[in-house]
């Protein structure tokens, strides 16, 4: 099927030249029929609703909602009223130490890391790595009876 035919031509023209006023009068029609009254509340000048969202400690009562009003009450106990809310508290890692740990520490735990590449490490890896051993059994020797 090629399509060159001329009534194919024109039924193609006729269709287009039939569906352009056709939209024409759709796009002209659509802002008047967007435009309703009272469609929206700040085009109606009316406030809406009026809500109250509070939290109510211990024994106290949820107060009644007047007219017009939405009130959402939630009950906390007693202990959570003069406390920071629990989305704001953050929680310490037991695992860090608060401040970050002594200077010491940290030296400590580099002359660890870099101990088993080093001379007197007791380790097939770096150079003179089995001059270590007694160096190392010396240390674990003293760490034991450092520890309680």
């Amino acid at each position: 099927m090629q399509g060159t035919g001329a009534w194919e031509r024109d039924f193609v023209t006729k269709k287009k030249g039939g569906l352009l006023p056709l939209l024409a009068a759709l796009a002209l029609a659509a802002p008047a029929l967007a435009q309703e009254d009272g469609g929206s509340l700040a085009q109606s000048g009316t406030p809406p609703e009026r809500t109250s969202i509070l939290y109510t400690y211990g024994d106290e009562p949820c107060p009644e909602a007047q007219e017009g009003e939405i009130v959402v009450c939630a009950q906390q106990p007693e202990t959570e009223r003069y406390r920071v809310p629990k989305e704001l508290r953050e929680e310490l890692k037991e695992d860090e130490a608060v401040g970050g740990g002594s200077w010491a520490s940290k030296v400590e735990g580099y002359e660890n890391v870099a101990r088993a590449s080093r001379p007197n490490s007791c380790s097939p890896v770096g150079s003179y790595g089995f001059t270590g051993c007694a160096a190392a059994a010396l240390r674990d020797w003293f760490e034991a009876r450092r520890a309680p």
